[in-house]
């Protein structure tokens, strides 16, 4: 018998691109797919375009449009509070914009049943209008603390248990106000899951085209200017705030010694820092830059 995912949809003035996503979504093999679509009140139709082109489509929801959520993180956050999930085995999130492969849910389902774990994500072939393509490599070897530092590749690949989505749920409903002060909703999920000892895997092997333009909210550290971007929040201690987040809303400020480290900053506490920042990230280039930001203050 199939098994049946729920695909968490957030959208805003997506015309462009959501029915070549929808489309691949609707055409995955060997699942049955419902697909939640939160709405963040476009301008431009998205939700009257929906209805006109799948009107005959049962597996569209679509929950109630009645405020602004002002982001992405927002209305994912919306989705998880909103959507039962009690008729799902697994519980997936999509961008509006991206082309899943047609067997990317079968094989994160058939990953998550064989390795006995909760949780997938994956790399992602990323790809630019002007014919571009990369791998954006995720699968590195994870780390002791990398959770809570970095997500596991996009959120868009995220395949979730029904009892690890339900335990998320819980987790949000309980701290609601906290969550929403996060910016990165596939981070903390990422975090949350694996401090609650859940068994996450990354695959090497990319299980969705990614696309890439200009109102990305993250996306491929690609190129010039968007390393320019990085950089600027790293320097705005944007990366720190948003950790510093994190080990609050999981209430992990006695846990570990460096959280004091991160939440007072401070020469000092730099410099006590940098013993655990190899455990830090996955990426062998991250650590070694994180390394330096964290000696020269920047972080």
């Amino acid at each position: 018998m199939y098994k049946k995912t729920a695909v968490l949809l957030a959208s805003y003035n997506g015309v462009k691109y959501i029915k070549e996503q929808v489309d691949s979504i609707l055409n995955q093999k060997e699942v049955v797919v419902t697909i939640f679509v939160s709405d963040d009140l476009s301008t431009d139709g998205t939700i009257e375009y929906l209805r006109d082109i799948y009107k005959n489509e049962k597996r569209l929801v679509y929950l109630e449009a009645n405020h602004k959520f002002g982001g992405a993180a927002k209305n994912c956050y919306r989705l998880i509070r909103d959507v039962n999930f009690s008729d799902f085995d697994y519980v997936s999130l999509a961008d509006q914009d991206d082309i899943w492969y047609e067997d990317k849910l079968l094989r994160a389902i058939k990953t998550i049943e064989e390795k006995q774990i909760d949780a997938y994500s994956s790399n992602v072939l990323a790809f630019w209008e002007d014919g571009k393509e990369m791998i954006l490599q995720k699968a590195q070897s994870q780390t002791k603390y990398d959770h809570l530092f970095e997500a596991a590749g996009p959120g868009c690949t995220y395949v979730l248990s029904q009892k690890l989505a339900n335990d998320v749920k819980r987790f949000m409903l309980k701290n609601w106000e906290q969550i929403n002060q996060v910016d990165l909703h596939d981070w903390l999920i990422y975090a949350y899951s694996r401090e609650n000892r859940y068994k996450w895997y990354i695959d090497e092997k990319p299980s969705m085209r990614y696309r890439q333009h200009i109102s990305n909210q993250v996306g491929a550290n690609d190129g010039f200017s968007a390393k320019i971007k990085r950089l600027k929040l790293v320097f705005s201690s944007w990366y720190r705030d948003e950790t510093s987040k994190i080990i609050k809303v999981l209430a992990l400020e006695d846990k570990y010694q460096f959280s004091k480290y991160i939440l007072e900053k401070s020469y000092l506490n730099n410099i006590l820092l940098v013993s655990y920042v190899f455990d830090f990230r996955r990426k062998n280039k991250d650590k070694i830059f994180l390394t330096l930001l964290v000696l020269l203050g920047i972080y």
